[in-house]
């Protein structure tokens, strides 16, 4: 027991510092995560769901070639849209490059947009994660293609633990294990139990960016007509050529699903851009809800750079920030 403090110090001291940036969709968050980067002698380690998938660029308003120019990126562009991928999967990468990143010394900044991805990623996965909008309308449609049965029959495929435990005929529980499994890696019949990811890893600060609500929209709206000037349509177009399924995950995703429909006649352009922007709006909104539970985070006007490099520095105990 003797030096047992002395012992939790030095663990401490070695713990990796991050400084988090998060915050809603078209916030500015790549712009301010490039500036600490290039202050700290650090690179970027991304916390996006779908900016993991290759292919899928404009759509996901990817950090361009010249912006993961100026400062190294990980966790962008590591998996193909037909491969699996969770939050566990992103926990156990983003982990593996930020030891990597601490071991050479570097600084680390983690940036990005989804709330489960960066919770799993400073204390783990030992909360059952938010309902997946875009995985309920998957399975809703197997549903009603195959019947309970078949959904029943994918579950068991799937997870075997958690079928034994739900009855056939409930479709609720059954779409919930499904779900559960592919957000996190881990079974619903271990959520309740502690699977030691409860601990903290890293020594952390979070910031969150805010602007004004109307002008977070007016944002939204322009960066969706960039997207549609870019090429976002024809990246989808890309994607179904190269034979990535309209029924994949990731071609679910708010924007790729819209412009799917364009693409095979079912929608108008100008309606889908209208729904793409309507979408967004209502996707930013629940960010903000997430984000705002968090009561860790040190929110900062998306502008106020000189704020956030001070607060940064401070954290970091480098006056030459």
């Amino acid at each position: 027991m003797h030096g047992s403090g002395q012992d939790k110090m030095i663990r401490e001291t070695e713990k990796p510092c991050l400084l988090v940036v998060m915050g809603p969709t078209a916030v500015g968050k790549t712009g301010t995560a490039i500036a600490l980067a290039k202050l700290c002698d650090g690179e970027i380690v991304s916390a996006d769901s779908m900016q993991v998938y290759r292919h899928m660029d404009i759509g996901t308003a990817k950090p361009t070639p010249a912006e993961q120019g100026l400062v190294p990126h990980h966790l962008i562009d590591i998996v193909n849209p037909d491969e699996a991928f969770s939050a566990a999967s992103y926990m156990e990468r983003a982990r593996a490059a930020i030891a990597d990143l601490h071991r050479q010394g570097k600084g680390i900044v983690v940036a990005g947009g989804t709330g489960l991805y960066i919770r799993a990623l400073l204390g783990g996965l030992f909360d059952g994660p938010g309902a997946d909008e875009v995985l309920r309308r998957f399975y809703a449609a197997i549903l009603e293609r195959e019947g309970k049965p078949g959904l029943y029959e994918i579950l068991k495929s799937k997870d075997s633990r958690a079928a034994a435990t739900i009855h056939p005929n409930d479709a609720a529980r059954m779409v919930r294990a499904l779900e559960v499994l592919e957000l996190t890696g881990v079974s619903i019949v271990d959520q309740q139990q502690d699977h030691g990811f409860a601990q903290r890893p890293y020594k952390v600060l979070k910031i969150g960016l805010r602007v004004e609500r109307p002008l977070l929209y007016e944002r939204i709206e322009a960066r969706t007509d960039q997207m549609m000037a870019q090429g976002f349509l024809e990246e989808v177009q890309r994607l179904l050529e190269m034979g990535f399924s309209e029924d994949l995950k990731p071609m679910q995703a708010l924007g790729y699903r819209q412009l799917v429909r364009v693409l095979k006649g079912t929608l108008e352009l100008e309606e889908a851009v209208r729904s793409i922007k309507r979408e967004t709006r209502h996707y930013a909104k629940r960010q903000l809800t997430w984000f705002g539970a968090d009561p860790e985070i040190s929110w900062f006007d998306a502008g106020d750079r000189e704020g956030i490099v001070r607060s940064a520095g401070r954290f970091l105990g480098e006056k030459s920030l």
